[in-house]
């Protein structure tokens, strides 16, 4: 709307041409003075800074000549900006006469000191009064008292007569010669206003006077478009001359001569306003200073003194006239566009809008409705049902309004507005006064009401009644009128005299000052347009306000006007005019909406989109969010181009999603909005507020321009820049919430990045204050009978207050009548006050307060109790939600009957689930908790809710000194709390450490330390970046740090969960008892062990769980052989995440239903990482990125296994294995345990096994591979045994502290020469019968070379070569570690160490740490040679034995191997696999050992699987050989079972038995292929092998209690039968394709639970449609399978596409994938095609395997051909095929693909 064209441009270039050489020369001459006055002038040049220097040759490129002419000072110099040419001290004024005070001030007398004149015509004596209008308020007028000069005819400013304040803040000082004048702050002595900077120059068409300011903070002088709030003081220069926007952003619209200086810190201000309407200048410069430059009028200028921003410009637009109070209903959203064409076409536009449930009020018509763009008239052909256009708006609640151009077309006698002003001499007149000028607009050529004229406001206002009766409207959008002609002047041009071209033209956009305006030299009525061009907006406004009062009569007058002079605002709102729609326009806009607050206009917003140029999607999106908090909310486009409207971009575009979304907020915030606006219009204050209004202590608010406020409590935080998600935005020293969630961000002072994703606008409500709502609605007619409500933000004080002003919205002056109803909210003590503050009005809508929110409330409403204003008791039918997470209480259901006070009553309390145990330990009693400062309540929902709970969230620690950066955060913790103390935490560490590190992307850690003292840290070692690689842009999380009490969050960016919250009660850090609570999001947490556990999910009601690493076998709430701190939770949405301890001291987890866990551990420190996923599958990948990925095991090993503890001698072992091959059952694998040993002694071979080394040879000829079992006991009671001799001698026994002694222990070994007698009890067996046994310490150096020589002559017999037994892979085993006796033979001699002050919730709890393991204070030794307690570092035993175990079995077979460990901690997968410990020979065990291989995979350890059949007890037959069905989908699979049992291997049942074994076994090693690829996947990637169906389908929550089926990968689905007797499985299919794997059909349902048929040896297995599996022949061992050849199913989703991988090496060389000795082969199918690709081709397989056969299932139709090609050429090939239709499976056969070969199948 009001662009000029290309031609309009053009034609004013030309004209440009011609001026400019005549305007420069007038220029010239005007600085000519007689040579007689010029001549022997010399200068007094003053000692000045750079900064300090006032230009004296603004009007021109300085030369030292004309320097010297102005008789000023001359010193050039390399540096931009700074004048070479500058005043002397001879310029300006001296003081005459004066001080001498006045009624109103005192007034001074000027002389004009004798320096040569700049323009000419210099007055001689200058008047200054100076006015001390108020106590804040100065007057400055400088006047010629010799003759009269112009004065802006303010219509809301009149004279002062005094008297003068007389408690003024300012005093005056004058300089007498040169004369300058400093304002002082009483209060502080501080100079405010100081023109002895420069001199005062008073000419007839040139005045100037300069002043320092206080400081830098320089905000105001408008109308530009600076894009920054902020002036820039280096040297640059801001014109000030009402001007149509077009592409230059420079002095626009609007004049608004006035600035606001921010003094410092304390808030102190300082206002300057120069009433003053003529064309001027105002230049910066860095001393700091302003000069004014005007072409005419007199200085006038007003100074105001606040104590704060904000109480300036209350002051300022006090004294010009309070903002108009715009009605409700333009607070709505608004739309306008330039060529909507035709009325269908607008009303489409309508309609599409309404469609999308837009909230939507206001509809505009352009200047394309009129007749010819004639005001006051339509276009009857285009736009014929406009008259009618107004009702079809009412109908739905919406407004219509026009636009008003100030140009009339001069179109002669068929258009009457041009008739009627005529007649009555409305225009304004060309230089003579009398002939109308003619320029020329947007109707062609027009003349220009001059609204100074009386008769032109009568004439004006008739007209708008006239249009109204044709055309009813509701307000008026004033355009064009800042006198604008699209030709220069007038249609005749304007006249060569001084006026059009003055001796001194402002740094204007466009020279000469008529290039787009009026002649200056026309005549109105108020005087010369020279004077009067700036006024003209405002003039305009003022005859439409005047005209829309008496058009509605008793209604609130709606207009916006282009234009505007200081007081505008008094009339009505501001559009800030046409701008591109570029990202730079948009980050403009809000600085311009500042800066308009600052003068008194807050009802003002720009063209949303841009209104030319056409916005991208994005770009009208995110002008869309921040339109939505301009006061005037509006989105207007101009000619041409695309539409831009919201429904335009489509129904369910991002834009009218995010559109909808944050206008509905706007809607829901009307009612604060309009009690801000209230404000405006009552005492000035500003509605979009420049953050250091609220916050000026807060340097960093100076800068800050891209947030704003709404009032003093919403902080909106829009993004402004293309493809941008994260932005840098400053927090102010407050408390914040966010508005959606209403949890605190725990930011404050500081800058921070917020995500900020395409479809969100950063907006955060401020504690303290309390925000008036209303339910919205798609209008405001329809929202305002909506329920009200509001939302109480309480601040660190649990405090906060509100104000509501409300009344018909429409009505005019409703103030000044005290029509309406207002309210003060007050929340103090829990009790929430609405006060009625004045009632004159009753709304007819009978509106209520239904619902209150209330954010930050520490604990959750028990009750709430309603009173009225008479204190008397209200009934209410309320329900009331409390979110312990986000700490945000609503009451729903209420009825306040809006204009009636009321109190409603909170009584907060601690809620069952809330409740975190304040007592862990045993012996909790009334009184012990009392003690401890907690609440004792057996009143309990539950079984197992604490009855000792903490009172409250107080921890008593806070959080001081916090520091962020882009790569992590800082702080340093203390407790403020000493008044309890407690046994069990025992010393309080009072001050801690916070390091936060954003190590990846999708990795960071917090650690809490004591930084005044070393404490024990594990010494593992993570996979960390060198330094942190996260950037602030691309990371997933923000973390903020808690202050008080304490914590630390952690939120998902993209979702806005918490997904870590441990701002709880208690957060403990004492020497030995560590406490930290988590919130979570959901109670979707699975992983922490070793433990057993009913269900993959963990239960979470109140359920502890223990861990520390212990000999015990597998029961329910008891601590296993494995450490594994860490677990993955589950949001709402379906997201992950991980969380890893790094601690490895005894600890307990408690779950509680909150949902929260608490942590307790009993020492080192608390060391926490978290990876953000955000599927479970990446969760595990990133964990195991950090702690290390799997090891890739040999083919072999994922063989079939055979083990027994009981084996008499080798001669049985010979047996089972010739067994085994008779029955055909594949078998790889053959251990012994502890029986070949003799006494069970290590390295030893006992004389029963005196075969074994023989056997193990022949086995391994035949193919298979051996592995032997290692404890690490070594027994102390031989007197030849080289073990510990040797061990002594290297110093690798743990010993007691500071001792050479070592600690004994009792484990397997017997003593010798004693018969053991099994019909003993154990205790006595151990007694008598064990020995004493030394435990290896695995950190020492020392250990590692011990351990390795005592393996190497196992495997190299040293003394006899026929007895090394040449082991495949080695099984360690009772390294938690294990000891018969508790702590030690003789006991433990540190109490307080193996029974700590809290013990954690363990097995046995009540024997100590000690029980079945080592003393605690034993000694061991890190490699560096540091000395650790066993007490730390005990869960550590088994890890640090397993990787020098793999090193010394590598280096020795020469080939990869495995290494099986009992006791494991994270990274232990990376060298070793794990079986699930001694389970129990029960159906129970079945489903438990899936949970624990699923647990294992989290941990990132994929090789494990339990004991099939059970190690206790005997298996039935039908549980045997579940289990071996079960088993043959472990990825370690092995039977193994204890020494008191019969034997249970396949072949010791009968042929049945060995013919099932034999086909689910078959089954495995047929799919070993696709097994062994996944294992790649996880050694390579970090996947899961034994995966939970939630990986896959996490979006299906249903999966997320599934543990009892299971996945391969991605794509194979085991359901097997886990229950007695059962004939039939229960399985769920979730939603995919699926397909039978044995029969190839496909099942035919999907996201249900459906019961298949499950006879005794059928293990039901599904592929899933999209994957492919690679599979290869069975054989009875790995190595001749590994001959046969391969196989592909490939199962087609429902796009009839497909994709797998297949990975082949050698199968036992060390680090092929790292050394890329590999193959690797990617499958896709897609309709009609197969690829099988060669991806890297590291490896050359000796079989030339090929595949030979290929299933595609899922293909439909009837299939006649299928070629190969390979490499793209065609090949022969002898396949054949088999369709089946039915079946829909393709069967191809005789294929001979070779493997790495790149081949493609088609099919027709």
């Amino acid at each position: 709307m009001g662009r000029f064209s290309r031609l309009e441009l053009a034609l004013g270039a030309l004209f440009l041409v011609g001026v400019a050489v005549a305007g420069v020369l007038l220029g010239i001459l005007g600085t000519q003075e007689p040579k007689s006055r010029e001549s022997g002038f010399s200068p007094r040049c003053p000692n000045v800074s750079l900064a300090e220097r006032i230009d004296c040759a603004p009007d021109h490129l300085a030369t030292e000549s004309l320097c010297r002419r102005r008789g000023c000072c001359w010193s050039p110099l390399g540096q931009p900006g700074v004048p070479w040419c500058f005043f002397s001290s001879d310029h300006g004024y001296r003081i005459e006469e004066g001080p001498r005070e006045t009624e109103q001030g005192v007034e001074v007398s000027l002389r004009r000191l004798g320096a040569p004149s700049l323009f000419g015509r210099d007055s001689g004596s200058v008047l200054l009064r100076a006015q001390f209008q108020s106590s804040a308020r100065l007057r400055l007028q400088f006047t010629d008292p010799t003759q009269p000069r112009f004065e802006v005819p303010h219509d809301h400013v009149g004279p002062f007569l005094g008297p003068a304040a007389a408690d003024p803040k300012y005093r005056l000082e004058f300089r007498e010669n040169p004369f300058g004048i400093r304002v002082i702050r009483a209060r502080t002595g501080a100079v405010v206003f100081d023109t002895t900077i420069g001199p005062l120059i008073f000419s007839d068409q040139f005045l100037q006077i300069s002043t320092r300011i206080p400081s830098g903070n320089l905000y105001g002088l408008g109308e530009q478009r600076r894009g920054r709030l902020k002036h820039q003081l280096d040297w640059r220069t801001w014109a000030l001359f009402s001007r149509h926007p077009n592409a230059n952003d420079t002095n626009l619209s609007g004049v608004q001569p006035f600035f606001l200086c921010l003094e410092d810190k304390s808030g102190a201000s300082l206002g300057v306003f120069l009433m003053n309407s003529n064309a001027m200048e105002v230049a910066l410069s860095p001393a700091p200073a302003v000069t004014f430059r005007t072409i005419g009028g007199i200085l006038d200028f007003y100074l105001f003194l606040g104590d704060t921003p904000e109480q300036v410009v209350q002051e300022y637009v006090q004294f010009l006239g309070l903002p108009a109070l715009p009605p409700y209903w333009s607070l709505g959203f608004q739309l306008s566009r330039s060529s909507y064409g035709s009325l269908e076409q607008l009303k489409a536009v309508v309609e599409r809008n309404r469609q999308i449930q837009l909230p939507y009020d206001v509809q505009y018509a352009d200047v394309e409705a009129m007749d010819r763009r004639r005001d006051f008239t339509y276009d009857q052909t285009n736009f014929g049902d406009l008259p009618k256009f107004r009702e079809f708006l009412s109908a739905a609640g919406q407004k219509f309004l026009i636009t008003l151009d100030a140009a009339i077309a001069a179109d002669g006698d068929d258009y009457g507005t041009f008739q009627r002003g005529s007649q009555r001499g409305v225009w304004v007149n060309e230089s003579d006064g009398v002939t109308p000028l003619i320029g020329e607009a947007r109707p062609g050529r027009a003349v220009f009401p001059d609204f100074s004229n009386p008769e032109c406001v009568e004439w004006w206002e008739e007209e708008m009644q006239r249009f109204h009766q044709i055309v009813p409207y509701d307000g008026v959008w004033i355009d064009m009128n800042e006198a604008t002609t699209f030709v220069p002047g007038s249609v005749r041009g304007c006249a060569d005299n001084g006026l059009n071209f003055p001796p001194y033209t402002p740094s204007v956009a466009d020279v000469p000052l008529f290039r787009r305006s009026l002649c200056p030299d026309a005549v109105q009525a108020w005087g010369r347009l020279y004077d009067l061009h700036n006024l003209y907006g405002h003039g305009t406004a003022r005859a439409t306000r005047r005209a829309l009062s008496r058009l509605s009569p008793g209604l609130r007058p709606f207009l916006v006007s282009g234009s505007t002079f200081s007081g505008s605002g008094r009339l009505g709102g501001h559009f800030l005019g046409d701008t591109a729609a570029t990202w730079g326009q948009l980050r403009a806009a809000t600085p311009t909406v500042l800066e308009f607050g600052l003068f008194g206009i807050p009802y003002v917003g720009g063209p949303i989109c841009g209104s030319w140029g056409g916005p991208s999607e994005e770009l009208c999106r995110r002008w869309a969010q921040l339109g939505a908090f301009f006061p005037l909310a509006r989105n207007h486009n101009g000619d041409g181009g695309e539409p831009q409207d919201p429904a335009w971009f489509g129904a369910d575009s991002a834009l009218v999603g995010s559109a909808r979304h944050y206008l509905n907020i706007r809607y829901r915030l009307l009612p604060y909005l309009y009690s801000l606006l209230r404000r405006a219009h009552a005492r000035g204050d500003t509605v979009t507020r420049p953050l250091l209004h609220e916050f000026y202590a807060e340097e960093a608010t100076w800068d800050v321009d891209e947030q704003f406020l709404w009032g003093p409590g919403l902080l909106i935080t829009p993004v402004l820049e293309p493809g941008v998600e994260v932005i840098s935005a400053y927090i102010p020293d407050a408390v914040w919430y966010e508005f959606e969630s209403g949890s605190r961000l725990w930011l404050r002072g500081t800058w921070t990045h917020l995500y900020l994703p395409g479809d969100r606008l950063g907006l955060h409500l401020r504690g303290g204050v309390i925000f008036p709502t209303q339910e919205p609605a798609t209008t405001t007619a329809t929202s305002r009978r909506n329920p009200m409500g509001l939302i109480v933000a309480l601040d660190e004080n649990q405090e906060a207050t509100g104000e509501l002003f409300w009344d018909d919205g429409e009505s005019a002056d409703t103030v000044a009548t005290k029509s309406y109803i207002s309210y003060n909210f007050r929340f103090s003590n829990n009790i929430l006050e609405l006060s009625v503050t004045h009632n004159n009005y009753s709304d007819p809508h009978g509106l209520h307060f239904r619902e209150l929110r209330l954010l930050g409330l520490p604990r959750a409403p028990l009750g709430v109790a309603v009173t009225d204003g008479a204190g008397g008791t209200v009934a209410s039918q309320h329900n009331v939600t409390y979110d312990a997470a986000t700490k945000v209480a609503v009451v729903q259901g209420l009825q306040l009957r809006l204009g009636q006070s009321y109190a409603v009553t909170l009584t907060l309390g601690t809620r069952d689930i809330d409740r975190f145990d304040c007592h862990p330990g045993e012996g909790a009693s009334p009184e012990r908790c009392r003690s401890l400062g907690c609440v004792w309540n057996e009143t309990t929902s539950a079984q197992r809710v604490p009855y000792c709970h903490y009172d409250g969230p107080d921890n008593g620690y806070v959080a001081s000194e916090i520091r962020y950066w882009d790569t992590g955060a800082t702080a340093a913790v203390s407790r403020e709390r000493d008044d309890v103390t407690d046994d069990i935490i025992g010393d309080v560490i009072g001050n801690l450490s916070l390091q936060v590190t954003f190590h990846t992307d999708h990795l960071l850690q917090f650690k809490i330390s004591d930084p005044s003292a070393r404490r024990y840290e594990v010494p593992v070692p993570l996979s960390l970046p060198d330094a942190p690689q996260a950037t602030p842009q691309s990371r997933l999380y923000d973390v903020t740090i808690q202050d008080r009490p304490f914590g630390v969050q952690v939120r998902r960016r993209s979702t806005g969960t918490v997904i870590w919250d441990s701002q709880l009660p208690t957060f403990t850090f004492g020497d030995r008892f560590l406490q930290i609570s988590t919130r979570l999001p959901t109670p979707a947490v699975f992983g922490f062990g070793e433990n057993e556990h009913r269900a993959f999910r963990h239960e979470m009601d109140w359920n502890t769980w223990g861990m520390f690493a212990r000999d015990q076998p597998p029961g329910y709430k008891l601590n296993s052989y494995g450490f594994q701190p860490f677990y993955m939770g589950l949001e709402e949405d379906g997201h992950a995440h991980g969380v890893l301890l790094l601690n490895s001291n005894a600890m307990d987890v408690t779950f509680q239903p909150t949902p929260a866990l608490t942590y307790r551990t009993i020492g080192g420190i608390l060391d926490f990482y978290l990876v953000l996923g955000p599927t479970p599958e990446q969760v595990v990948q990133e964990y195991t990125q950090l702690v290390g990925r799997p090891m890739l095991p040999p083919y072999w090993a994922l063989g079939f296994q055979l083990c027994r503890y009981g084996y008499e001698s080798d001669a049985e072992i010979a047996d089972l294995v010739q067994e085994m091959n008779r029955a055909r059952i594949p078998l790889d694998v053959q251990y012994a345990d502890i029986d070949y040993m003799e006494r069970q002694l290590d390295f030893t071979l006992s004389p029963r096994f005196q075969g074994l080394p023989e056997l193990v040879r022949k086995i391994r000829n035949d193919g298979m591979r051996f592995v032997l079992i290692l404890d690490p006991a070594i027994s102390a009671n031989e007197t030849n045994y080289p073990a510990y001799k040797r061990g002594v001698e290297q110093d690798v026994f743990i010993k007691w502290p500071d001792s050479n002694d070592i600690i004994f222990a009792k484990v397997w070994p017997d003593l010798p020469d004693v018969a053991v007698d099994d019909s003993l009890d154990w205790d006595t067996q151990v007694e008598l019968f064990r020995a004493f046994t030394a435990m290896p310490d695995f950190f020492r150096n020392s250990t590692r070379a011990w351990w390795a020589q005592e393996i190497s002559e196992v495997y190299e017999n040293p003394q006899n070569s026929s007895l090394s037994i040449k082991f495949d892979g080695i099984w360690i085993d009772m390294n938690e570690p294990s000891s018969f006796v508790h702590g030690t033979v003789g006991g433990c001699r540190d109490r307080e160490l193996n029974f700590p002050p809290y013990m954690p919730q363990l097995g046995s709890r009540s024997e100590g740490l000690s029980f079945k393991t080592l003393c605690m204070e034993g000694q061991q030794h890190l490699p560096d040679g540091s000395p650790v307690r066993h007490y730390d570092v005990h869960n550590l035993y088994g890890w640090a034995q397993t990787e020098p175990t793999l090193q010394i079995l590598q280096n020795l077979t020469g080939e990869r191997g495995i290494v099986v460990t009992r006791s494991t901690f994270p990274s232990s997968g990376r060298w070793a696999g794990h079986w699930l410990g001694d389970n129990t020979a029960a159906w129970e065990q079945l489903d438990k050992s899936i949970i624990g291989m699923m647990e294992f995979s989290l941990f990132g350890i994929s090789y494990t699987g339990a004991d099939i059949c059970g190690f206790f007890g005997e298996p039935s037959y039908e549980l045997c050989a579940r289990w071996m069905e079960l088993g043959a989908f472990y990825p370690y699979s092995r039977n193994h079972n204890g020494n008191k049992d019969k034997r249970q291997d396949p072949v010791s049942w009968n042929s049945t038995f060995e013919e099932l074994s034999r086909a689910v076994l078959e089954l495995r090693y047929q799919l070993l292929p696709h097994l062994y690829t996944l294992m790649f996947r996880a050694h390579a990637d970090g996947s899961t092998v034994v995966r939970p169906l939630l990986h896959e389908f996490v979006s299906d929550k249903t999966t997320w209690d599934i543990h009892r089926q299971f996945l391969w990968g991605p794509g194979l689905l085991v359901s097997p039968v886990l229950e007695q007797g059962a004939a039939e499985v229960s399985a769920y299919l979730p939603d995919a394709r699926w397909f039978d794997f044995h029969t190839d059909e496909e099942v035919g349902f999907r996201g249900q639970f459906r019961n298949f048929p499950a006879p005794l040896g059928h293990v039901n297995v599904h592929v899933r449609g999209g994957h492919v599996v690679p599979q290869q022949l069975p054989a009875i061992n790995t190595q001749l399978s590994r001959r046969n050849p391969l196989l592909l199913t490939v199962a087609l989703d429902d796009a009839l596409a497909a994709s797998g991988s297949l990975y082949w090496d050698d199968g036992v060389s060390i680090d092929t994938f790292e050394r890329g000795e590999y193959l690797l082969m990617s499958f896709t199918a897609r309709p009609n095609i197969l690829e099988l690709r060669t991806v890297h081709d590291g490896y050359k397989d000796p079989n030339s395997l090929k595949f030979t056969e290929i299933k595609i299932l899922g293909i439909a139709g009837n299939i006649q051909k299928v070629t190969v090609t390979r490499d793209g050429d065609g090949v022969a090939s002898p396949h054949t095929f088999t369709h089946d239709p039915e079946k829909k499976v393709l069967k191809i056969t005789r294929l001979e693909l070779e493997l790495g070969q790149n081949h493609t199948l088609q099919w027709a």
